[in-house]
């Protein structure tokens, strides 16, 4: 039954350090008017290295699935970061790559996420972080 109890201490406390994190990204982001989910799709696009990509392949890469990826996706396009286009060889498939303004939008919000998380870089040592990375992939497989 202890077993139990510091399980699930722990999970709450992986819960809460993720939500703490995302929600301190978007607050440092919303200067930008970008979510936290925006700019991991504008990673994701960026990644792709100008070659398109499917929605539900933005999906299988997200941090966070979401639902309302399409809507995410509009709302780039509304921005001028991102394009849709039909994919020639597939017409119910639609390709997003990110544009110009995608990538030079995503170093400004890159340098703020970097400047962010500055502070806990060295919170932990190498060894410790290797350990943490370790354990996390260890409970989830």
């Amino acid at each position: 039954m202890e077993n139990k109890r510091a399980y699930i201490q722990a999970i709450f406390e992986i819960i809460r350090t993720g939500h703490w994190f995302t929600d301190e990204v978007n607050k440092s982001l919303k200067e930008f008017g970008v979510t936290e989910p925006q700019f991991n799709v504008l990673r994701i696009l960026r990644g792709a290295k100008g070659r398109p990509v499917s929605v539900g392949e933005i999906l299988e890469n997200m941090l966070q699935s979401s639902s309302n990826i399409t809507r995410l996706v509009d709302k780039l396009i509304a921005k001028g970061y991102v394009k849709r286009t039909e994919c020639p060889t597939n017409r119910r498939k639609m390709d997003i790559t990110i544009t110009e303004d995608g990538l030079n939008i995503l170093e400004k919000l890159d340098e703020k996420v970097i400047a962010f998380h500055a502070p806990y870089v060295n919170k932990l040592t190498e060894k410790e972080l290797n350990s943490l990375r370790n354990l996390i992939i260890k409970l989830t497989s």
